[in-house]
C-alpha cells in the first residue's frame, strides 16, 4: 500500500506541475551534445540496504558525469551507442554495472584489509550470530560480483513526458540471465522549483534474483533457496530550486519495492529507499 500511495502522489504532483507551471515553454528534457556536463551535489542523504547484516549506504557528495557526442554517450557510469537519435525516438544499445551489486559490495577499509580465514565455517557462524534459522546475514554468505550488463534501450519524448523501455543480459555470464524497465518520466516546474516524478517496473529473471538473492546448500541450513523471476515497482521524485545559474537546493526521494522476493532469508525488510538534500553546483 506504501508503494500505491507514492505513486498517487507523484502523480498528483506531476499534474499539478503542468497547471500551475508559469511559463508556456516545455521544460527540455534533451541534452546538448559534445559538451560535458558536470555537476556536484553536496548533502546528506542515505541509501537504505534491506538486507540482514548490511549497512544503509550514506550519501554526502554525489558527482554527475554526463557527455553525449553524435552517437556515443557517457551519463553516469552508463555507455552506449544510439542507432537512431530524433527529437521525440531514442535507440541505442547500452551496457552498465547491474545494481544490485550495490548491497553486496562494501568498500569500507575493514573490509579490505580484514584477516579473514578462506576456510570459516558459515553454517557454524550463521548458527551464531542470526537469532532465527529463516534470517540469513550476507556477511555469511559467498561475496556476490559486479555484474556488467549491455543491452537495448528505447526512450520516446512527447514535450515534457518521456517513456522508456530497456532489455538487458549479462556480459561476464555471472548470473546468465537478463533483466527489463519500463519508465515513464514527467518534467514539470511550479514556479522557479523543478519537478521530476518518475515511475517504473523493473523485471528480473529467475537467474538474476538466484544469483543475488538466492542461497546455495553450502551457505545456509536451510538448504538451497531459490527466488524465481520477480517485477519490481518503484517511485522516485527529483526536485531542484535554481539559486543561480550554476547553484541549486536539490531534494531526492526513492521508493524501490521488494515485495515479491520475500522468499529470500536475506532481506530484513521488503524494501529500500534513497534520500537526499544537499547544495548542487554546475560546473
Amino acid at each position: 500500500m506504501r508503494f500505491y500511495f507514492i505513486i498517487i502522489l507523484l502523480i498528483s504532483l506531476s499534474f499539478n506541475a503542468q497547471v500551475l507551471a508559469q511559463s508556456d515553454e516545455p521544460v527540455d528534457a534533451h541534452i546538448s551534445t559534445e559538451q560535458l556536463h558536470l555537476s556536484m551535489s553536496i548533502g546528506a542523504g542515505v541509501i537504505t540496504n534491506p538486507l540482514y547484516g548490511a549497512d544503509n549506504i550514506p550519501l554526502v557528495i554525489i558527482p554527475q558525469i554526463a557527455f553525449y557526442g553524435q552517437q556515443w554517450f557517457f551519463d553516469n557510469g552508463r555507455v552506449g551507442y544510439s542507432f537512431k537519435q530524433t527529437q521525440q525516438h531514442n535507440l541505442s544499445l547500452v551496457t552498465e554495472l547491474n545494481p544490485e551489486s550495490r548491497f553486496f559490495i562494501d568498500w569500507h577499509p575493514q573490509n579490505i584489509f580484514a584477516l579473514k580465514s578462506a576456510s570459516s565455517n558459515n553454517q557454524f557462524t550463521q548458527l551464531e550470530t542470526n537469532t532465527s534459522p529463516q534470517q540469513i546475514n550476507i556477511n555469511n554468505i559467498s561475496k556476490r560480483k559486479l555484474v556488467l550488463d549491455a543491452g537495448i534501450s528505447y526512450s520516446f519524448v512527447a514535450e515534457q513526458q518521456m517513456l522508456s523501455v530497456q532489455a538487458l543480459h549479462d556480459v561476464n555470464s555471472a548470473y546468465n540471465g537478463w533483466r527489463a524497465a519500463i519508465q515513464w518520466q514527467y518534467h514539470g516546474q511550479v514556479g522557479n522549483l523543478q519537478l521530476k516524478p518518475t515511475v517504473g517496473v523493473n523485471y528480473k529473471s529467475a537467474q538474476l534474483n538466484d544469483y543475488y538473492y538466492g542461497l546455495n546448500s553450502d551457505e545456509t541450513l536451510l538448504g538451497k533457496i531459490v527466488v524465481g523471476s520477480s517485477w519490481q515497482p518503484y517511485a522516485k521524485i527529483d526536485a531542484r530550486w535554481p539559486l543561480s545559474k550554476a547553484n541549486a537546493l536539490r531534494f531526492h526521494l526513492a521508493y524501490y519495492d521488494y515485495s515479491a522476493m520475500d522468499s529470500s532469508p536475506l532481506f530484513e525488510r521488503h524494501y529500500s529507499t534513497t534520500a537526499f538534500i544537499g547544495f548542487e553546483h554546475t560546473f
